[in-house]
């Protein structure tokens, strides 16, 4: 069987609510081979309490950081794994056998994917992504959004790079995007891997993050493209809105 180390990046700052349930959705893998990494940012709330009831099972670094791409750098360049995958605090990996599926789905692929679950702070189900995770991931696929999540998405380690600082609200898009350049062999495991906790910081500074989501797109898809692509984007999610709110009245 193909069982490639895994390594497993939680940053967190004072969420000792939903710590917990994100380390032992990791911890409780019947994966047998993942490395886990937390890095803290100094919280004071408990969750350092909270990571250290676990501390002979994962490796930890709690210092100050100057931000979460820069926490996720710190875990990125001690993972020695094969494969990377980033779960954030309140976020989840999807069922205790979720790993040993992905990794059942194809050998040696340079990047896993599947589908994510909203929760809420309590863990509840809120239904799927508006984005739907496209049958073929390729470079194009997020023209017209981020359809993956980085939740549910296990990247070979030898095609990453640090995130980049530039983006303090995108980054993860960019990260992706840069790895799926170089991939050749993309799966989709058609299954749900992840869930996600909704109400980032994305959400909070909405604007500076659509910004630097049109940065990325244009490095990648060029100006011109990008610009049509958001005016589809802009209808596309007008139509959503109206039809659900249709559906719900």
């Amino acid at each position: 069987m193909f069982q490639p180390k895994l390594s497993v990046i939680t940053v967190v700052y004072n969420d000792v609510i939903g710590i917990e349930r994100t380390m032992l959705s990791v911890l409780n893998q019947t994966y047998p081979s993942i490395e886990y990494i937390l890095i803290d940012g100094l919280s004071t709330d408990g969750t350092l309490d909270v990571i250290k009831k676990y501390q002979d099972r994962i490796k930890l670094i709690s210092e100050r950081d100057e931000g979460i791409y820069d926490a996720m750098n710190k875990g990125l360049a001690i993972a020695t794994g094969g494969y990377v995958l980033f779960m954030n605090s309140g976020d989840e990996i999807f069922a205790p056998d979720t790993v040993t599926k992905i990794f059942a789905a194809a050998d040696n692929a340079d990047i896993y994917y599947g589908e994510t679950e909203m929760i809420n702070d309590k863990g509840e189900n809120l239904g799927q992504r508006r984005h739907k995770t496209p049958e073929n991931f390729t470079l194009k696929s997020f023209k017209y959004g981020m359809s993956i999540s980085h939740q549910a998405i296990y990247i070979k380690r030898s095609l990453t790079e640090p995130f980049d600082h530039k983006y303090a609200l995108s980054a993860d898009i960019d990260w992706i995007l840069n790895a799926a350049k170089k991939a050749k062999v993309i799966v989709n495991t058609h299954q749900y891997v992840a869930k996600y906790l909704v109400g980032g910081m994305s959400k909070k500074k909405h604007r500076q993050s659509l910004m630097e989501r049109f940065d990325i797109m244009k490095k990648y898809y060029g100006l011109m493209p990008t610009v049509f692509n958001h005016f589809v984007i802009a209808f596309n999610l007008g139509w959503y809105w109206l039809r659900n709110r249709r559906t719900n009245d």
